[in-house]
């Protein structure tokens, strides 16, 4: 989704920061970020990629330079009083890296879903951590309650003068590396880097359009924007954990008004191609978040040609577990990779007969389970060159007779069925009960599925579940459960105890044809 913005014409918040951004003290623990010509990128886009390159700081995030610049400049007494902050990972090690050179008691926040990695990271630069809640808005009301009883100087991940300005050196480099750039696209959390990308580039280059780019499922400036004023999303996705935030600041949304362009969302799947794409041209690994602000560029490079387009490469703290669902999932975010179900005739010979229709194109997946004496489905992976090849392979199967639904898009299918094995349910109409299909997440902490299950109870019975750990916070659930209540809502009120979300997929198409 592509959202412009009707700036307000004016720089009545934002010229406030050339001065700070150009005052601010970062370099005594951040550098000068490199710009990257991506050479692959450029072909397959037909335009001039380039990619800014913070992934190479020493905490291998731009978050170095707020978090260094707002401490810097507290007075003596805060210093001395002691630093707390809250974060999921790349803030709290800006934080603690600047506390380390400046000699300071640091204290974090860290929620309890907080990569093993980063949490390894921050307790490494001598900070004390504690860990609380389930994401950054748990640990943020926790942080600032440490700071009411100890008295320690709480510093904002991305709400504050000093932070928006040290980010902001991010768009000082840029101007001064001598590419005249037409776009510039950057990942959007809080708002506190593209807030100060902005704010500087936009006083200083008007011609260069700069674009946000946000994970549609914490698109917490997006939502601002629709509604002209800071909304709080009651959940957010916390696969890029780096951009996982609810609201966003308010001194940053005031400055995002006068000097964005526009905000672009895209998916994680589109995210995960983003980070394949980032380590083909770089070697480097970028974590989700990090990957963002260049799965927006693509999105946009399709409506334009041979420009200069830019996208900061915001952090590379990936989560090691990330890696394998990243890979499954990047085919997907190309649109590489397309997942049909071709109902087939239960006889000997009806699998050659189909994989003629194949011929030589790639398989990355065949899955079959038989479901009756007289036909069954199979769920098949077909990687793609093109969507002309793909419209192709859909003709032939018309012509011979096949019928089949594309699953490409379908969430069941992509995070579950493809996962499976067991067969289908043998719940019958006669019995008065029904078998319900609920698809939720499970928080990836230990006794979650302990916790679940005591708070579901024995009243009803389940007959399937499956588990998906995606490398994040949370983990996919599929849950079959067995209901014979004539209103349906007994039961959704019931799972609304359990604290865990569900949406209910009793009619999903992958379900229906593979297990009900």
């Amino acid at each position: 989704m592509r959202l412009k913005i009707k700036k307000t014409g004016t720089y009545k918040y934002s010229k406030k920061y050339l001065k700070l951004i150009e005052e601010a003290s970062v370099y005594d623990v951040a550098i000068d970020s490199p710009t990257t010509y991506a050479p692959n990128l450029s072909v397959k886009e037909k335009n001039n990629i380039y990619l800014k390159r913070e992934d190479l700081q020493p905490i291998f995030s731009f978050k170095n330079r707020g978090a260094y610049n707002k401490i810097f400049n507290l007075s003596e007494e805060k210093k001395s009083l002691g630093i707390i902050a809250a974060s999921a990972g790349n803030h709290a090690q800006g934080v603690a890296l600047a506390c380390k050179h400046l000699g300071l008691n640091c204290n974090i926040v860290m929620p309890v879903t907080a990569p093993e990695n980063k949490l390894r990271a921050v307790k490494r630069l001598g900070a004390k951590v504690t860990l609380f809640g389930e994401n950054l808005a748990h640990a943020l009301i926790k942080a600032k309650e440490v700071s009411e009883k100890y008295k320690y100087t709480f510093v904002h991940p991305f709400d504050d003068k000093y932070t928006i300005a040290g980010q902001g050196t991010v768009g000082k480099e840029i101007l001064t590396d001598g590419t005249n750039y037409d776009f510039i696209f950057v990942p959007v959390g809080g708002g506190g880097l593209l807030a100060g990308v902005s704010a500087w580039i936009k006083q200083n280059s008007k011609k260069i359009k700069i674009i946000g780019v946000e994970v549609n499922d914490s698109a917490c400036l997006t939502e601002a924007l629709k509604s002209n004023k800071r909304v709080t999303l009651e959940r957010v996705g916390l696969f890029a954990d780096g951009v996982a935030v609810s609201q966003v600041g308010k001194n940053n949304l005031d400055v995002i008004k006068e000097c964005v362009d526009e905000v672009v969302t895209v998916n994680i799947d589109e995210v995960c191609a983003a980070v394949k794409d980032i380590f083909e041209d770089t070697r480097i690994l970028s974590e989700p978040s990090g990957a963002v602000a260049l799965a927006g560029l693509k999105i946009f490079s399709k409506k334009v040609k041979n420009k200069n387009l830019l996208a900061i490469s915001s952090g590379a703290n990936v989560n090691f577990q990330k890696l394998g669902y990243i890979v499954e999932r990047s085919e997907l975010g190309e649109n590489r990779e397309k997942i049909l179900s071709i109902k087939i005739p239960e006889t000997p010979g009806s699998f050659l007969k189909l994989a003629k229709i194949f011929g030589k194109l790639s398989i990355s997946e065949f899955n079959y389970r038989k479901s009756s004496d007289k036909d069954a489905f199979v769920l098949v992976g077909i990687r793609t060159t093109s969507e002309d090849n793909f419209q192709k392979l859909k003709n032939k199967l018309k012509k011979s007779k096949y019928k089949f639904s594309d699953y490409t898009e379908n969430k069941i299918s992509n995070d579950h069925l493809r996962h499976m094995v067991g067969g289908r349910s043998n719940t019958s109409n006669n019995t008065g009960i029904v078998e319900r299909i609920f698809n939720g997440e499970f928080p990836e902490k230990p006794g979650a599925l302990l916790d679940f299950l005591v708070n579901f109870g024995e009243k009803w019975n389940i007959s399937l579940f499956h588990y998906r750990n995606i490398g994040s916070a949370y983990g996919n659930i599929l849950i079959g459960i067995e209901d014979q209540n004539k209103n349906k809502n007994i039961l959704i009120n019931h799972l609304k105890k359990c604290g865990t979300l569900f949406k209910e997929e009793t009619n999903n198409r992958a379900y229906l044809d593979f297990l009900k």
